[in-house]
């Protein structure tokens, strides 16, 4: 596996533990050249999934998107990169345990936006905020005010 600090292809596994509910491997790797540590996941390769975007179009299915887009929400926030990690293990199992061929963008970012509200507030109202395109300001206090109720902390 190539270092990606001196991008040498010298390195040795020095932990190995499942990881996403048993579907994918995480290896923690050490460069025997330059010593950096970095983690590494083997995942199981599935069936193409692809996303329908709001203009109809199709793309593949990319949990890399996802997880840019929830640490852009969470940026500044108590959140773990492991917690990031685990969000969007939880979106594609979530998906895939569908066995569909195609899902709408609008279902993953509810998807999203479930997990989110479960791990943190602010994230939740950034990602939002972006997700549902608010259109005026009564929409986006109906949203606020629709999470509080729901955990339990408005009146």
């Amino acid at each position: 596996m190539e270092c990606p600090n001196c991008h040498q292809n010298a390195s040795r596994v020095i932990d190995s533990r499942p990881s996403d509910e048993n579907r994918a491997i995480r290896r923690r790797r050490e460069c025997e050249n330059c010593g950096f540590r970095f983690t590494t996941f083997e995942r199981i390769e599935t069936a193409p999934l692809l996303v329908i975007k709001n203009d109809g179009t199709r793309e593949p299915f990319n949990r890399k998107k996802i997880l840019h887009g929830v640490m852009a929400a969470g940026q500044k926030r108590p959140i773990s990169s492991d917690q990031f990690e685990q969000l969007v293990d939880h979106v594609e199992n979530k998906v895939r345990k569908q066995g569909i061929s195609e899902i709408s963008s609008k279902k993953i970012g509810q998807y999203v936006m479930d997990e989110l509200a479960d791990l943190d507030d602010v994230a939740y109202i950034r990602f939002a905020s972006i997700y549902r395109e608010f259109k005026d300001m009564s929409s986006f206090m109906k949203t606020m005010e629709d999470m509080m109720a729901k955990k339990g902390k408005g009146n």
